[in-house]
């Protein structure tokens, strides 16, 4: 087969002059995309500023965008995360029992301290920690980053750290100078590249209420005190190398996003002026007897003669008016042609662009579950619960773990957390001593006979844990067991508890391939 130009002339194959097509210069499809290549701040520093705004923008005002971060928030944070302490006793030259000891008193007291009605916790008393987990968290998505500043507030009453979530609006060099080696987007480095302390405004720069003499002053604030404990809480995804500040999650969907907004309420104005335009009347007149008319003065007389006639119009019949018409004039009736018949795929297929790049379903997204089964439900959610695990520990790691190490070091300061005589000094062993895990909301069921069943199976072939098949469900299996241990004791004699193993025998399907709704061989029970 051959391949003919415009003219006719046979055409021939380009050679391309790279190795890599990749970096083709002229290449019909490559030749004018010549993206500028910078470091990972001097990409994003300049231009943070209108991505952030923007994104604000978008999740204030439009539906999907803010469902997305609602939806993001309540499968990594949802009202909390629950504190399961894990000391490494093996690494401290302690025994497990002493961990399982030691760990349900730090519990009990982290408990204390985070649901305090009283929300010292908050250095603006307004939320519990779980709340102010869940702003941060907030924050981080929609602006990039999640900043919160350990302070000390002795008010008498419990413990005196206090946790400040910040606007990370206010991190930013002092009066708004040009970034350098050691000074980027607020974050002060040291020679390591590490970050080594703060530069936070007092007020935000946009709040119209704050007096001048605040408005342009900063504070300088270290990363953590001489002895390691955390000041500055700063979590934020680092992408690259020399990253000081975070990406916005809806940053690379912020144009498409904008666009379908745009095209959903154009689609909509169009729906509603459809309606509201039902009937029209035609006049008479064509173009050529319009300019006779105007040249004679008859349009005039015309257009008179019909305006008194629909004025003065008046017959009736039994009450109710009769219809008539000017002679020469034809009532027309308008058809709608909206919505467009290819309106729902489109805005479909685009939701799932968007959703690809926030990390969500394309069900979760658009909450359209119309077309989907048990099978690709359950497929597109165990996707989703992968990304939203990876993305809690993270969370959890860089910025909830900063937060409990601070409070541990006070509480055993204190003496209200106890260590033996024997164990090692916390500053010497902080990361055994902090080590723990984090429980979420749960991951919930697609079909809660299937999945439980599924989950017992694990635990009694040794596959799976109470502890995990609880902690997906957002609960501690140790509060699990009490409650199991009182609800045995409380129940009436002869009743059979339900978590009873006689009774798992009956809901659990036996080995061997037989069905759940075969009746168990004689003599079993």
């Amino acid at each position: 087969m051959t391949i003919l130009n415009a003219d006719g002339s046979r055409m021939v194959p380009q050679a391309s002059v790279t190795s890599y097509q990749a970096a083709d210069p002229i290449s019909q499809d490559l030749a004018g995309w010549q993206p500028h290549l910078g470091s990972a701040d001097a990409d994003l520093l300049p231009e943070r500023v209108d991505i952030v705004a923007r994104i604000r923008d978008l999740v204030r005002n439009n539906g999907w965008a803010s469902g997305a971060v609602r939806r993001e928030l309540d499968t990594v944070i949802g009202a909390g995360l629950r504190l399961s302490s894990k000391p490494d006793y093996r690494a401290l030259g302690l025994s497990a029992d002493w961990a399982a000891e030691w760990s349900d008193r730090v519990e009990a007291q982290w408990r204390l301290w985070a649901d305090d009605p009283a929300r010292w916790c908050d250095a603006t008393r307004h939320y519990t920690l779980g709340g102010l987990f869940g702003m941060a968290y907030r924050h981080y998505v929609i602006d990039g980053d999640a900043l919160a500043v350990l302070q000390w507030r002795d008010h008498g009453a419990g413990f005196a750290t206090t946790v400040r979530v910040i606007d990370p609006d206010r991190l930013s060099n002092p009066h708004d100078t040009m970034d350098t080696d050691t000074l980027r987007g607020g974050v002060e480095l040291d020679g390591w590249g590490a970050a080594a302390a703060y530069h936070i405004r007092k007020r935000h720069p946009g709040d119209w209420f704050t007096p001048s003499r605040d408005a342009y002053a900063w504070e300088r604030i270290p990363r953590e005190t001489p002895w390691g404990r955390p000041v500055v809480v700063h979590f934020y995804d680092k992408e690259r190398d020399e990253q000081s500040r975070g990406v916005g999650r809806l940053t690379p969907v912020l144009e498409r996003l904008k666009m379908l907004d745009k095209y959903d309420k154009v689609e909509l104005q169009a729906a509603v002026l459809n309606a509201i335009l039902a009937a029209f009347i035609e006049s008479p007149f064509d173009h050529s007897l319009l300019e006779d008319a105007l040249d004679d003065g008859k349009l005039a007389s015309y257009q008179d003669l019909r305006s008194d006639f629909h004025t003065k119009r008046g017959l009736t019949l039994g009450g109710v008016r009769i219809p008539t018409l000017f002679p020469g004039e034809r009532i027309g009736f308008h058809t709608a042609a909206r919505p467009n018949q290819a309106f729902a795929a489109f805005e479909a297929q685009a939701l799932r662009n968007i959703a690809a790049g926030t990390g969500l379903s394309y069900e979760q997204l658009s909450t359209d579950w119309s077309q989907t089964t048990y099978s690709s439900a359950r497929a597109a959610l165990l996707e989703t619960w992968k990304t939203m695990v990876s993305r809690r520990t993270a969370f959890a790691s860089g910025f909830c773990q900063p937060i409990f190490t601070a409070w541990l070091e006070e509480a055993i300061d204190t003496g209200t957390v106890p260590l033996p005589a024997d164990a090692p000094d916390f500053h010497r062993a902080r990361a055994a001593y902090t080590r723990c895990r984090w429980i979420g909301p749960p991951r919930g069921w697609v079909d809660p006979v299937k999945e439980r069943q599924g989950a017992l199976l694990g635990i009694a072939g040794g596959l799976s844990t109470l502890e995990d098949e609880a902690a997906e469900q957002g609960k501690d299996y140790q509060e699990v067991l009490e409650q199991l241990r009182i609800e045995m004791r409380d129940m009436p004699e002869g009743i059979l508890h339900p978590a009873a193993k006689d009774f798992q025998a009956l809901v659990v399907p036996q080995q061997g391939g037989g069905s759940s709704d075969e009746r168990p061989p004689d003599g079993q029970t």
